[in-house]
């Protein structure tokens, strides 16, 4: 991720994720952990992004996971979640974790697939009202 890479990120979480990000949370993120904040490209254009916050000095969370959608069912997310797991290992990062609508099934399915559990549900966490589950994946060291 390069600081002239927002742009194009901003544009696919407008049009991939429901939620309506303020542009400047995205410049936050990258300012405040730059490692935790992942690019895909394919011919040379970005295709999808993963952003970690480092919350304390051993958990990381991923607030955004998103893939344009020419690209999904492609392997993207599974190479940024893969990528972003391997970063964290090296940093000693021991917990992940994050924030899932209830009703996305696919989504679910997919952390459960890369080691996240749900730990937690949240009542009313999103802006439409719908309710979240908090899945977590513990790291081993590399």
């Amino acid at each position: 991720m390069q600081p002239i890479d927002i742009f194009p990120v901003i544009k696919i979480a407008y049009e991939s994720l429901p939620e309506r990000y303020s542009p400047m949370i995205f410049n936050k993120f990258y300012e405040s952990f730059s490692e935790g904040f992942l690019v895909a490209e394919k011919a040379k254009k970005i295709v999808g992004f993963i952003i970690g916050i480092k919350t304390s000095n051993e958990t990381v969370r991923i607030p955004m996971l998103a893939v344009h959608k020419n690209y999904r069912r492609q392997g993207v997310g599974s190479a940024l979640i893969t990528q972003m797991l391997k970063k964290l290992r090296l940093q000693n990062i021991q917990h992940i974790d994050l924030e899932v609508k209830t009703s996305n099934t696919a989504a679910i399915q997919f952390y459960k697939k890369h080691g996240f559990v749900i730990t937690e549900n949240i009542p009313s966490f999103y802006q439409t009202g719908e309710d979240a589950y908090i899945m977590k994946r513990e790291l081993q060291p590399s």
